[in-house]
């Protein structure tokens, strides 16, 4: 078997892997990134949001006031107890310098302020209000402001973030091994992780690397969209890896960082830690199978919230929606409609099963139809005119009900209770709409498979780690010597819940922590192996 040496191995080529990477070359690293396809991973097909705050530069130019306290508090009600005080307390200080440093490695962002609520914005602006800040129960107990950070990109920006990032990580010579599948960690009889044992494609013929390319970059886009697509294409992966891969083994002498992703590809996994959660898109790549998450186990590893998936229920935009009641089967009221997409997502699959109706009047639809095409971007506009198209209509109250299937006193108590004082659900007033415009309609947002009006879904659970390092922490709680991990592949600040932007911030903050302390780690190379 060939072998390979480098001080810090990288495992996956998302925002995680850039980051870990760039911080361990800087700490005086040799640095090497395996890659099962050609980098970029969920990052890349994700909507290049980081949420951030405490006072920005962007929030300066748009006239935001922001204060580091302001953010601590929301995101303390936001995500509970899944990180100690001083971990996200660490995480907002440091906030502005992660969008400054992001910035100094050729990422850009705007403060141009979006003056809607919306699930993600137009072209047009680059920073908004990201997660529930301005919603009922969190406005008052913290000083809403918007956090999300979008990169300056046409459409979804992901992918102008990781061109930006991977940028940086060949100015810096970091070598990336692409087209290549960790497969087991390498452990010593001292239980610390010393290596890695890969399957390669480096050596295989061009015409079949190329093969392997274009396959993994359908499944990705337009894959994600369309699941039997992208089961079909990876299934050609596959049988490519399995005929012309060769097994390499790699040396890490300082540590080894897992940042390979989540395990929402992994149908198996899913169903055994999180059942409740089908029928949703799954929001990442093929890679995103878990692996990173078992070799990490393999080597002693603990984990935590591994049934904690994130489902996305948008209902904007356009901003109009929110007016609109969510209501379930017996017409009673789901949630705060302008909460976060994540929040009405998870309400309706752990409490309802997934179903729900959207009841809006004829106000509501004038206002969506004026406004669905300046407030969002191509796919959204898609998803606008399908909700429209399949709602069902009725002159009353009790005829839109029944002819939807939901129960016609629960939801005629649902639209009363709306309209006499303040809102059942803590709708703040701006939302809220008197409903008393007929026709009335009720739109079919049940999370289910659907390519019109898909539920994307990603996991948020992972492997435990030591809070100050990123060092994988054993089942005794105990710092496993050499291994890190970071991103999905870890627990983090958005294991507990879910809000735009947390996921790629703590990416970059994990990535960054995981990186710099294992470039720090022990330092011995077996000299008879080569040294990339």
């Amino acid at each position: 078997m060939d072998s390979l040496v480098a001080d810090v191995v990288i495992v996956g080529f998302g925002a995680a892997g850039a980051c870990a990477a760039i911080e361990a070359a800087d700490a005086g690293a040799k640095v090497l990134i395996l890659e099962r396809f050609s980098g970029g991973g969920a990052s890349a097909v994700s909507g290049g949001v980081v949420y951030a705050g405490g006072g920005s530069a962007q929030q300066r130019d748009a006239g935001v006031d922001d204060s580091v306290d302001a953010m601590y508090d929301y995101l303390r009600l936001e995500v509970g107890d899944v990180v100690s005080e001083e971990t996200l307390r660490r995480f907002c200080a440091g906030s502005t310098e992660m969008i400054s440093w992001l910035e100094g490695n050729g990422v850009p962002f705007e403060g141009s302020l979006c003056p809607y609520k919306t699930s993600y914005p137009s072209d047009k602006h680059y920073l908004y209000y990201s997660g529930s800040e301005a919603a009922g129960g969190f406005r008052d107990a913290a000083k809403p402001a918007p956090r999300g950070h979008r990169v300056k990109g046409p459409g979804t920006s992901g992918k102008l973030l990781m061109k930006r990032l991977a940028e940086a990580v060949r100015r810096r010579g970091i070598q990336v091994l692409p087209q290549t599948a960790a497969r087991n960690l390498i452990v010593d009889t001292d239980g610390s992780v010393t290596g890695v044992v890969v399957s390669t494609l480096r050596d295989a013929p061009a015409r079949v690397r190329a093969t392997h390319r274009k396959l993994a970059a359908y499944a990705a886009k337009p894959g994600i969209y369309v699941p039997s697509l992208r089961k079909s294409l990876h299934r050609r992966v596959e049988r490519i890896e399995r005929r012309y891969g060769r097994e390499l083994r790699i040396s890490a002498s300082r540590g080894v960082v897992l940042a390979a992703g989540g395990f929402i590809a992994n149908r198996e996994m899913v169903r055994e830690h999180a059942p409740a959660y089908r029928g949703g898109l799954a929001l990442g790549t093929s890679a995103d199978d878990g692996s990173g998450i078992r070799m990490g186990v393999e080597a002693g590893g603990a984990t935590a919230e591994l049934g904690r998936i994130s489902a996305w229920r948008f209902i904007t935009p356009p901003s109009a929606f929110l007016g609109g009641l969510l209501v379930s089967k017996t017409g009673g009221r789901i949630i705060d409609e302008s909460r976060y997409g994540a929040a009405v997502g998870e309400r309706m699959i752990t409490e309802h099963e997934g179903r729900g109706w959207l009841l809006v009047d004829d106000a509501i639809v004038g206002e969506v139809r004026r406004d669905a095409r300046k407030q969002s971007q191509w796919f959204q506009g898609l998803q606008v005119r399908y909700l429209l198209r399949q709602r069902v209509v009725a002159g009353s109250l009790e005829d839109v009900a029944r002819k939807a299937g939901v129960d016609p006193a629960g939801l005629a108590a649902s639209v009363e209770a709306s309209r006499s004082g303040a809102d059942p659900m803590g709708k703040p007033p701006e939302f809220a709409r008197p409903l008393d415009q007929a026709p009335y309609s009720l739109i079919d947002v049940s999370i289910k498979p659907n390519l019109g009006y898909p539920c994307p879904m990603l996991t948020l659970g992972g492997l435990v780690v030591d809070e100050e390092t990123g060092a994988v922490r054993s089942g005794a709680g105990v710092p496993i010597r050499g291994l890190y991990a970071a991103g999905r592949t870890a627990v983090g600040i958005c294991s507990r819940s879910y809000v735009s932007g947390l996921s790629l911030a703590d990416c970059v903050f994990s990535g960054r922590r995981a990186g710099a302390h294992s470039a720090l780690d022990r330092g011995s190379v077996d000299k008879n192996e080569n040294v990339f």
